[in-house]
């Protein structure tokens, strides 16, 4: 993990590494991979929570855990920009990383694809292969999300692309006009 920072190094240190290399199709497997999956999601929650660095909130979607949604942000200038995340656990997963979507953003921004999936191609998916099967879920938000989130946030927010849900106010509420009286 060369080029990660010193803190980004210590907190994929405590995320628990996987064992099991099974997914959906596999059946007792994957249930057992799942288990690993909810295992290291929670130890990361955990070493957020502790470090006051909370960013996430993500589940399955479906009873078989090939679905997952959430929330996500990342604060700039004091401010919490929220997104909607969503992935599919690909098939041939864990040797394939699920492709991350974000689709509020889709078409925002040249670093993602088609449908709101941020692109990860360059830095995390040769991570990813090097590290299969002991990279899961945890892993991916944390050497893929939150980079693509503190590189790309701040650049969106600054060229007017992502408004604070603040800003984005009715007009008569940011017009400040009082309605006209009755006569």
């Amino acid at each position: 993990m060369e080029g990660w920072d010193k803190g980004t190094k210590s907190v994929v240190g405590e995320i628990p590494l996987l064992s099991i290399r099974a997914g959906p199709r596999d059946g007792d497997a994957w249930r057992q991979r799942l288990k690993e999956e909810y295992r290291a999601l929670i130890a990361y929650t955990s070493v957020n929570k502790a470090k006051d660095n909370d960013w996430f909130r993500i589940s399955a979607a479906n009873p078989e855990g090939t679905r997952w949604e959430g929330t996500c942000w990342y604060v700039h200038n004091l401010r919490r920009y929220e997104f909607p995340l969503q992935f599919d656990i690909p098939v041939a997963y864990p040797q394939v990383a699920p492709e991350i979507e974000l689709p509020t953003l889709d078409g925002k921004t040249h670093k993602m694809y088609r449908g709101g999936k941020i692109c990860l191609t360059v830095h995390f998916k040769p991570l990813w292969a090097k590290n299969c099967p002991r990279f899961g879920i945890a892993h991916a938000l944390c050497l893929g999300l939150a980079p693509w989130l503190a590189a790309e946030v701040p650049i969106l927010v600054d060229s007017g692309m992502v408004k604070h849900k603040d800003d984005e106010a009715a007009p008569s509420e940011a017009s400040g006009s009082a309605p006209a009286a009755a006569s």
